[in-house]
C-alpha cells in the first residue's frame, strides 16, 4: 500500500493554554496529511476536481488515540498509509511521531465522491489508475 511521510513544526496557534496541541488540531494535521498522501501519488485534489471532475474523498469515519502530548516548538513526523482499498471507499492510518515516540494514531475511512446530475454528492468507484497507485 502507498505510504507518505511529512514533517510538521508545532506552532503556537496549535496549542492550548497548557502549551500542548489542542486535540482538534490533530484532525486538521491528519486531513492535510491525506491531501499530501494523494499529492505524493500524483493526484492532488485540484487534479481530481478539475481533470477527473470528481469532488474528492470526504471522510465518513475517524477515530484517534492519543498517547503522548506534543507542544509548541516540537518537530513531529506524520506517517500516512492506505490500509484498505475497496470499490468506492478506502482506509488511511496516520501516525504522528514526536521523536521516536508514537504520540497519536488516527484511522480514517473515506469515500471517493462525485456529484450526480442533480448536484447531490454520491459515492463513486475509485478510478482504476488511482486505485492501482493506492495499492502500490
Amino acid at each position: 500500500m502507498f505510504k507518505n511521510e511529512r514533517q510538521l513544526h508545532i506552532e503556537w496557534g496549535d496549542c492550548d493554554p497548557a502549551d500542548i496541541v489542542f486535540y482538534p488540531r490533530y484532525f486538521a494535521f491528519f486531513d492535510a496529511s491525506t491531501g499530501a498522501l494523494f499529492e505524493a501519488m500524483g493526484y492532488p485534489l485540484r487534479y481530481i476536481r478539475d481533470e477527473l471532475k470528481d469532488v474528492g474523498f470526504p471522510m465518513v469515519d475517524t477515530r484517534s488515540q492519543f498517547f503522548k502530548p506534543s507542544k509548541y516548538g516540537d518537530q513531529v513526523t506524520i506517517k500516512s498509509e492506505f490500509t484498505q482499498v475497496g470499490r468506492a471507499s478506502f482506509g488511511i492510518r496516520h501516525q504522528l511521531f514526536n521523536g521516536d515516540d508514537l504520540a497519536v494514531e488516527c484511522l480514517e475511512k473515506r469515500v471517493w465522491a462525485c456529484h450526480d446530475d442533480s448536484g447531490a454528492m454520491k459515492a463513486k468507484a475509485i478510478p482504476e489508475a488511482v486505485k492501482a497507485r493506492m495499492l502500490s
